[in-house]
């Protein structure tokens, strides 16, 4: 059977902790053969290849960042190549494609807050992503993707359901229904903060910390959980 290549985790991570990891770079070996006798032999080119960042303990490949754009580039000619510069308030960094891929991500714009997934490259000590997927997102997942990385859905204080004017169920009830309605593998914080317009990402966050106090509900995994009852 043919072996397959474990495929690395995408970090989600603030811009600014990227920024302060250290790129490891190693030599590229290459196969020259020369003319006559047919043997080959190897030999280190000056090219340089970034295997990964190093940060703290992590060995960091690929990356799962939310940010806004706040600059966009594309080339003219034939050589297609463009860039967006994001930033999600701890730094900025560009995302760069090349190719047809200039054309697939020609309708994102500045101002657009977007989910960016993929490898971490680096070039003429410059640290740049080049994405896998980008994808425009609502601009509350900055603050749902904050709360996520400084905080943690177990470390927030919970905080008493509040009624907002003219809400016909308080904001407990929507989050359980919610994650009733879900799957086996339950519903994502992410999508319960989007689903639910009439209330802040703090206060549900915090009623989801109560949820999983009061053993009504539970994480399957980081991140996601479901119902208990």
């Amino acid at each position: 059977m043919p072996d397959f290549k474990k495929r690395e985790t995408a970090y989600k991570i603030r811009i600014g902790d990227l920024l302060i990891g250290t790129p490891i770079i190693e030599d590229v070996p290459i196969i020259e053969k020369p003319e006559g006798n047919g043997e080959t032999f190897n030999t280190t080119a000056p090219k340089e290849r970034f295997r990964f960042l190093e940060l703290g303990d992590k060995k960091i490949v690929r990356v799962n960042i939310i940010a806004n754009i706040v600059d966009k580039y594309s080339s003219e000619g034939d050589k297609k190549y463009g860039t967006l510069t994001i930033d999600d308030a701890s730094g900025q960094i560009r995302a760069k494609f090349f190719g047809e891929d200039v054309l697939k991500y020609q309708e994102l714009s500045q101002g657009d807050t977007i989910l960016v997934i993929g490898v971490l490259r680096s070039y003429n000590q410059e640290l740049y992503i080049n994405p896998e997927i980008m994808k425009k997102v609502d601009t509350r997942y900055l603050l749902v993707r904050k709360l996520e990385l400084e905080k943690g859905i177990k470390q927030i204080q919970a905080k008493p359901t509040q009624m907002i004017p003219g809400q016909k169920k308080d904001v407990r009830e929507e989050i359980i229904e919610i994650i009733k309605a879900g799957n086996s593998e339950g519903v994502s914080t992410e999508d319960i903060i989007l689903k639910i317009k009439t209330a802040s990402p703090e206060l549900i966050n915090a009623e989801i910390v109560k949820l999983l106090e009061d053993g009504m509900i539970y994480e399957p995994r980081p991140g996601r959980v479901r119902y208990l009852g």
